[in-house]
């Protein structure tokens, strides 16, 4: 059975208060949203105290093209998921050369070749390393990819796969988008990397570290491609965000997780850790009201959201590597993690101590 080995993170060195954030976009959005101060609530309710940025705040007060973000983001994204890497991998004491298949995912910049060509030579993994790309799951991707890497392991048990997401969302800032919607993202989206180390259950055995995956479980919704991702324009990526998120959560996410857990004779009451993606505070609620949590279920969660904001596929890991760094998942726990993405998509997994 896949065994979740390691899980480290990684965030650039820029760090802005929440308060600084909105000082910004009140300079930013003035002339355009003349009511500007009604908008910027949405600072104060985003329950968000800290994030980190790829760049100075200073950097987004300019207008920059779409190669320009984008030379950043292959920088940047190349830095923090080596360093996360190299993280996981001395947490897990595995040297590079016993890794065997390296999964990237990003969904906030492009490169090719991808960052997975050039994280092989910088970690001095094997030249033979398999290599996997992925793009365009958004919030979704560090479950996506996450599924990909224990796929890989239940078909090869002897072989090892290091699987690292980087999304630098304050690089798609359109500086000369003043719509609502960028507003909101604003207040929201920030960077960060993170990396997992998952083994296939000969070389776990030997190791007999980590939760066991599983299963896992992909849904798409039918008619739902308003709701979340990018409108890729001249300047780069547009945000769009839907409004109705947290409502499709509360109305949909019991019936996933209960059909779901059934397959395994598990009820959403045997569920001793919530290992949730923290899209945003009112997310985290329609979580805890589609399954009648108590609000210390999601404590990690909604910590990694107050430090770090909203990572797209990186930040389910953040909760993910809270969980494992307090040893809260004892032998024969059960957790369950999600996120929703884009599409409008959810990605589940459910995992053991």
């Amino acid at each position: 059975m896949p065994t979740i080995a390691a899980v480290a993170t990684a965030v650039p060195p820029f760090r802005i208060s929440q308060a600084v954030a909105r000082d910004y976009a009140r300079a930013f959005f003035r002339e355009s949203l003349p009511d500007v101060e009604r908008y910027l609530t949405v600072f104060d309710h985003a329950a968000i105290e800290t994030r980190y940025l790829s760049a100075p705040v200073e950097w987004f007060l300019q207008p920059h093209g779409f190669g320009e973000a984008n030379d950043l983001f292959i920088d940047m994204a190349t830095r923090l998921g080596e360093e996360a890497a190299r993280r996981c991998l001395a947490q897990a004491g595995v040297a590079p050369e016993q890794i065997d298949h390296l999964i990237f995912v990003s969904t906030t910049g492009l490169a090719a070749p991808s960052i997975d060509a050039r994280l092989i030579t910088l970690l001095g993994l094997g030249r033979h390393t398999r290599r996997t790309p992925i793009w365009g799951l958004g919030c979704a991707g560090g479950l996506g990819g996450l599924q990909r890497a224990q796929e890989y392991v239940r078909a090869y048990p002897t072989q090892r796969v290091l699987f690292v997401t980087v999304e630098l969302c304050s690089l798609t800032i359109q500086f000369n988008d003043r719509s609502k919607q960028n507003l909101v993202a604003l207040s929201l989206f920030g960077d960060g990397a993170a990396a997992v180390l998952v083994e296939g259950d000969q070389v776990a055995r030997e190791s007999g570290r980590g939760p066991r995956i599983i299963d896992t479980r992909s849904t798409l919704f039918p008619d739902s491609l308003d709701l979340m991702g990018w409108d890729v324009v001249d300047s780069g990526f547009r945000v769009i965000f839907g409004t109705r998120i947290p409502a499709v959560v509360t109305q949909h996410y019991r019936e996933l997780a209960t059909e779901f857990l059934a397959q395994h004779a598990l009820r959403p009451g045997d569920i001793d850790h919530h290992i949730y993606h923290p899209g945003g505070a009112k997310v985290l609620t329609a979580y805890e009201h589609a399954l009648d949590l108590p609000p210390a279920a999601l404590d990690h969660s909604r910590a990694v959201l107050r430090d770090y904001g909203n990572m797209s596929s990186a930040t389910v890991l953040f909760v993910l590597e809270r969980f494992l760094r307090e040893r809260s998942i004892q032998p024969g726990d059960h957790g369950l993690l999600c996120c929703f993405g884009p599409g409008f998509s959810a990605e589940m997994a459910l995992i053991r101590g």
